[in-house]
Formats: structure tokens, C-alpha cells, sequence
């Protein structure tokens, strides 16, 4: 009777889900609608001497150009804790969550083959600093197949999640909500990866951009995509005029009459700036730095791409079970709303009769359908399973109260969390 009491007062206390990424954390109560996403970062600009702004505070920043960046993970590892707090102070702080400590729960993520001593550090901040009520670390793609099986109402286990974000991609098969630990593979390109080697080409070939980091990762945003027909699409790029049609213009911003950069429509590209304006011209750098996700050799990173990863990754698995993984592929991450993500991995039904042929379809045994989700929004996906999951029964099987942190300190989180 008195566990039930407790599972009940666990369920229906105030619940936080921190998706804690290194780029951006999705935070927000699991009552909410949707996530606020922040910078996972305290940010400093060179024109603003007297404060830092922590987190979505970089919004009041007039002069976003030659910021500097304090953050918290390295290599996609939480390192600096003295930054990630100020972050969290902030989050869980008055402006923002107003958080009852006392009276909530969190479902915290944290990174794959994170460390030892960096989830000790996790359980203290969380149980012994903070004093949330009840605590669940667990990694992204648990949320994520949480999520995708219960809006899919599927009956098979499988799940294979695809999760591209700022530091990795990471391909992880689940079986029964169990993540397979041995089939999981990294594949040691991300975002990050994307916008230094695309400054690194700007400031090579056109204009000096190194200390621009924001404004060139709103450029890959706004202007770069996934080609389906790579050699296509670069004997268009070396074309003149009006034949080239994957040119375009990037206007920058200047913070004084234009507040943030934009891309010209391709009626108005034509390589000259207009009225003052300073502009970097697109043209096979649009498609050829994501190629990146997919040829990580093109830099010198000697290791397998996306698709080549996923498929290796379901053919170390039982045969049986390969079908299912196929026919389960979700896609989650920052990287996967680059326009032609999706199409690389499977071609859509409109496409079918073209010659655009998918990554994984070329690869894959040809006698098994292939079946690739993307969600509406893939940033927000693994924050949104956290939500459905706080709601669920099973929660309470999850988590490890203070009280529990208290009695066995470590050893029950190193037991308990699946991590």
C-alpha cells in the first residue's frame, strides 16, 4: 500500500524533461506543449564588455558578430561544470522554470559511453545540489523509441534511431525498449563538424569568417542541403550564369540595418552585393560540406558515413531481427532538418522513377523493405518521449528517489540507470 502511495505521488508531482544536448538543451514541465530551447552555452560578445549572457539571454545581444563561446561539453562530453551551471542555475531559476526542488521530478539525458566519474558528478548536482525529488538519467534514444512506438501503436520492439546532432551521430538499435548495447555505432561527425569546416572553406576562398561561428551556422541553416545526385548537382555548380542553379547569394548580417542574414532568391543571385551590402556566394559548398554526414573520409576522418554505419550496424545484429530494424529506422537531431536528409536515407514514393537512389537502399539485402520516419520536428522528438513517458506507469520503475540516494548512494544509480 505505501509503495503505491509513493508511485502515485511521483507520477502527479511537477516533472521536468531536460534533453541536455550540447549545442542546445530542450527543456521544459512535462505538462507543457512544447520545449524552450536554449544555448547550451554561456556566450560572450566583443562589443558588450560589462556582462556574459547565459543561455537564450545571447537574444539581447544587439551586435551578434565575433562571439565568444564558454562551453560546458568538449567532444560531446560534459567537462565544464562550473559553465553547465550557470546554465542550469538559470534554467531551473526564477525568469525561467521557477523550479519547486522539493517537489519535482527531472528526466535528465546524457551523452552515450558518457563516464563513470561524469555521471557520479551528474547523481550529486542533481540529488545533493539541487534536491529534485526524484531523479532519471537516461540517454536520448531511450525517449525517442519510447515515443515512436507508442505514436506508430506498433506491436513489433524493434527501433533503430538514427540521432545526428551537434557533436555525433550515434545509431542505436532497440529490442523491447532494451537498448543493444554491442550494435551501437558512432560515427564521429556532427554539426559542429559541419560549420567549422564550412567557415574554414568561406574564409579560404571568399571572406574571413573564423571568429563568426553564429553567423556561419546560420548560413549552413539557411542555405546548405543533402544531395541526392552528388555528381549531378557539382557539374551544375561549375556552370556560368543563369545555368547555374544551385548558386546563391547570402546576404550578412550587419546588426544595423539588417538583424540577421538571408539567402537572395535565385531570380536575384548574381554575385554582387547591392547598397553596401556584404554577401557570400553559395555554390558547391551548399551540398558538398553535408556530404560530410556521408563521406566523413572527405576530411580526413577515416571512418564509416551515416548510411554505411546504419547498415553495418543492423547486419551485426540477429538475422531475424534485420528486417524489423529496417522497416523501424527513426531519424532524430539537428542535422536531419537539412532539406535531402531524409531523401538520402529513403527515396520518397514521388521519386521512385527517377535515378535517385537512397544510401541504405543500395546497401541494404534487396529482398527487405526499407521504412524511414522522420518526425515533424527531430530536435524536440527525444524532449517530447520524455514527456509521454513521465505520464506513463513505468515511470515509476525508472527513477531513484532522494530518499533512495541517500540510503545507497552511487551503486543504485550505477544499478538502476541504463545508461
Amino acid at each position: 500500500m505505501q509503495k503505491n502511495i509513493r508511485v502515485q505521488k511521483i507520477t502527479e508531482m511537477a516533472t521536468i524533461i531536460l534533453d541536455n544536448g550540447a549545442h542546445t538543451a530542450k527543456v521544459g514541465y512535462s505538462n507543457d506543449k512544447e520545449p524552450r530551447i536554449i544555448p547550451n552555452c554561456v556566450t560572450k560578445a566583443k562589443n558588450v564588455r560589462t556582462r556574459i549572457f547565459i543561455g537564450d539571454q545571447i537574444e539581447e545581444c544587439k551586435d551578434l558578430s565575433g562571439l565568444y563561446y564558454l562551453l560546458p561539453f568538449q567532444k560531446g562530453y560534459l567537462v565544464n561544470w562550473e559553465i553547465e551551471r550557470q546554465v542550469w542555475d538559470y534554467m531551473f531559476g526564477k525568469d525561467f522554470l521557477k523550479v519547486d526542488f522539493n517537489e519535482t521530478n527531472i528526466v535528465v539525458t546524457e551523452p552515450y559511453f558518457n563516464f563513470s566519474s561524469v555521471q557520479e558528478a551528474m547523481n550529486e548536482v542533481f540529488f545533493e545540489e539541487y534536491a529534485f525529488k526524484s531523479v532519471l538519467r537516461t540517454n536520448a534514444s531511450h525517449l525517442i523509441q519510447h515515443k515512436y512506438h507508442k505514436d506508430q501503436n506498433s506491436p513489433h520492439p524493434c527501433s533503430m534511431i538514427v540521432d545526428s546532432g551537434y557533436s555525433f551521430t550515434h545509431i542505436i538499435p532497440y529490442y523491447h525498449g532494451k537498448k543493444l548495447t554491442p550494435a551501437v555505432k558512432r560515427v564521429n561527425v556532427g554539426g559542429k563538424v559541419l560549420t567549422n569546416h564550412l567557415k574554414e572553406i568561406i574564409s579560404y576562398r571568399q571572406l574571413m569568417v573564423m571568429d563568426e561561428t553564429y553567423v556561419i551556422n546560420q548560413l549552413k541553416e539557411d542555405v546548405c542541403y543533402v544531395s541526392t545526385q552528388f555528381s549531378k548537382d557539382m557539374e551544375i555548380a561549375k556552370k556560368r550564369g543563369k545555368e547555374n542553379i544551385i548558386a546563391r547569394d547570402y546576404v550578412l548580417p550587419d546588426y544595423t540595418h539588417i538583424k540577421r542574414g538571408y539567402v537572395r532568391p535565385l531570380e536575384e543571385t548574381t554575385g554582387r552585393a547591392k547598397d553596401g551590402e556584404q554577401i557570400i556566394r553559395m555554390t558547391n559548398e551548399r551540398f558538398a560540406v553535408p556530404e560530410l554526414l556521408f563521406h566523413p573520409s572527405d576530411v580526413g576522418i577515416q571512418e564509416m558515413g551515416i548510411a554505411e554505419a546504419l547498415v553495418y550496424a543492423i547486419g551485426t545484429l540477429p538475422e531475424d531481427m534485420q528486417p524489423h530494424m529496417y522497416e523501424n529506422i527513426v531519424l532524430t537531431g539537428g542535422n536531419c532538418l537539412l532539406p535531402g536528409f531524409y531523401d538520402r536515407l529513403q527515396v520518397p514514393l514521388t521519386l521512385l522513377s527517377t535515378c535517385i537512389c537512397s544510401d541504405v537502399r543500395s546497401m541494404a539485402p534487396h529482398d527487405i523493405d526499407i521504412k524511414v520516419t522522420l518526425p515533424e520536428n527531430p530536435i524536440t522528438y527525444a524532449w517530447e518521449g520524455g514527456c509521454m513517458l513521465a505520464k506513463d506507469p513505468s515511470m515509476k520503475r525508472l527513477v531513484i528517489t532522494r530518499e533512495e540516494y541517500d540510503e545507497h548512494g552511487h551503486s543504485i544509480c550505477f544499478d538502476k540507470f541504463d545508461v
